[in-house]
């Protein structure tokens, strides 16, 4: 009986916790089919009185709007997918390297890395802004991409996998004829798909959503990407155009949407696998 009061506590906890993360979105959304009288107007009206979809035709079609919306669209896309390739294929080989081989100084190499995520984003920015000036790559799709990919959680979150991984499974590909490549590719990795999913969809949902290093490193309309976009756009076209604004915005949140549904069920998985809290 105590079990069931506290499980049906915790679903409560929980479904609480999911409407107050909803109703922002549901707001966006709302929102965005409103016109411009009705979206500035006062009261919670969560369903339009005139619904429209003015607002989507005219962010994405509209001759008037003077900024490349889907260029935008293409480079947060562009860097989310190229980073997270790099950083799950880097740290995996990282964690698997330090966890599984006899590399010299891991138990010291291992701690280093660690130590770097004490260390926030925001303090690297001046000294990676001056390297990619110097090396000419501000505005291109290179410093969009490869700031991310230096990414100790990665090897942290695959470290303990690959150090829990059955030892036979190796040594039974070993025995067969397998070299150590073939081994983290055809026994150790597909073992891994869950943790690497997780891993995937933390990666691509911190390079889309990042706001302050694009903003910093770009300062072409070209090369900017769809966050820092709506911040112009806010600023600028819609500065007085909340619908549209919200429209532009829920546009920009369909792909993390698409990424999270397709890697639902592995992201449970590796959570679970992996004990993260």
């Amino acid at each position: 009986m105590k079990q069931t009061g506290k499980k049906t506590g915790l679903i409560i906890l929980a479904s609480i916790i999911a409407l107050l993360f909803l109703i922002p979105l549901a707001w966006m959304i709302s929102t965005s089919f409103k016109n411009d009288f009705e979206a500035i107007a006062g009261g919670l009206n969560w369903i339009p009185e005139e619904f429209t979809i003015e607002n989507y035709t005219y962010t994405l079609l509209g001759e008037e709007v003077d900024v490349p919306i889907f260029r935008w669209m293409f480079n947060s896309l562009f860097a989310g997918i190229a980073g997270t390739a790099i950083i799950v294929t880097i740290d995996a080989m990282a964690a698997y390297g330090l966890a599984r081989l006899d590399v010299p100084f891991k138990k010291y190499l291992f701690p280093l890395f660690i130590s770097t995520l004490m260390i926030p984003f925001v303090i690297t920015f001046l000294p990676m802004y001056m390297q990619f000036s110097n090396m000419g790559l501000l505005n291109t799709y290179a410093v969009l991409i490869f700031p991310y990919t230096a990414n100790a959680f990665g090897v942290f979150l695959l470290y303990q996998f690959f150090k829990s991984f059955p030892k036979e499974l190796e040594e039974a590909a070993h025995l067969d004829g397998a070299n150590k490549w073939q081994i983290f590719a055809k026994v150790v990795v597909p073992s891994a798909r869950p943790i690497l999913w997780t891993l995937a969809i933390f990666s691509f949902m911190q390079i889309y959503n990042d706001f302050l290093w694009p903003l910093v490193a770009t300062n072409t309309p070209d090369m900017r990407t769809i966050t820092t976009g709506i911040a112009i756009m806010q600023q600028g076209s819609f500065v007085s155009s909340y619908g549209k604004l919200m429209a532009l915005t829920t546009i920009a949140t369909v792909p993390i949407l698409i990424v999270f549904l397709i890697g639902q069920k592995q992201l449970i998985k590796g959570i679970t696998q992996t004990g993260i809290k």
